[in-house]
């Protein structure tokens, strides 16, 4: 097995648990294979717009994380494959400074996520993922969930179309994460077609997905993203899956398991 979306304590709403300590719980589960996968810097000139701006790890510690992971994976090269890798944001209009970013540290990495997390309403950015009060607000501001889904759908289908350079991330993030607090606030509209357009695009890319369990454990979610119905229809495109547990704590390796159809992911056994 291998999970390929885990967060480390550089990651500020995360824990201060060590990298042993995920390391040793995946091995503990049975994973062979682990991707540590901090949240990228955000630009320099873009403004966190989470209520407690914490949503990426410091530039400053970025080359201080790279080493951490290239440490443990010489010590644990006998009991797990890791690989050094980042989730990093697609933000509309901050697509060059995203490639200047790629460029430099592309190099440095095995594997990177790329996912959508902060969208532009009425000319200011917002983190759709934040809290459930913070995501009711934006649903106001916007004037209806319909339209958050539609900005939250168009950016994920633009962040797949947009070049990014030679090192852009070849897994999109938790393609439903705006479904994070749908049982609060209820969207009735499928979004089917918008589905379906960013399933075409992964595939004609030759990208793959993040099948993530983290929004099964969340109490107003309560399902992976995607939902297991887009993984198997991204699975007869031909479309690879990965694990992804979005673990931000070593307990957190293999939430959501339980959940995900192995069938139908990349690795499993």
């Amino acid at each position: 097995m291998r999970d390929g979306h885990i967060h480390t304590l550089y990651c500020p709403h995360g824990s201060n648990d060590l990298l042993e300590q995920y390391i040793e719980r995946a091995i503990m589960l049975g994973f062979s294979e682990i991707t540590f996968t901090e949240h990228a810097p955000l630009p320099d000139h873009f403004i966190d717009p989470a209520p407690a701006r914490d949503s990426s790890m410091r530039k400053a510690d970025l080359e201080k994380y790279i080493k951490e992971v290239e440490t443990a994976k010489k010590q644990y090269a006998s009991s797990l494959k890791i690989n050094t890798g980042l989730e990093v944001d697609f933000i509309s209009g901050f697509e060059e400074e995203t490639t200047q970013f790629l460029t430099e540290y592309g190099s440095s990495l095995d594997d990177a996520i790329l996912s959508v997390h902060f969208l532009p309403i009425n000319g200011q950015f917002v983190c759709i993922d934040f809290s459930e009060e913070e995501f009711g607000r934006i649903i106001n501001e916007a004037g209806s969930i319909e339209f958050v889904y539609k900005l939250y759908y168009d950016t994920v289908l633009q962040s797949i179309q947009t070049d990014l350079g030679a090192f852009k991330p070849s897994r999109i993030g938790h393609m439903t994460l705006v479904h994070k607090f749908q049982h609060m606030f209820p969207c009735t509209e499928p979004f089917d077609l918008h589905i379906e357009r960013i399933l075409q695009a992964v595939k004609h890319a030759g990208y793959s997905l993040d099948y993530n369990g983290a929004g099964f454990v969340k109490p107003l979610c309560r399902e992976t993203y995607p939902p297991a119905h887009i993984a198997r229809t991204a699975h007869s495109l031909g479309i690879p899956l990965v694990y992804g547990s979005d673990a931000h704590a070593a307990a957190g390796i293999g939430q959501g398991l339980e959940q995900i159809d192995r069938t139908l992911i990349e690795g499993s056994v």
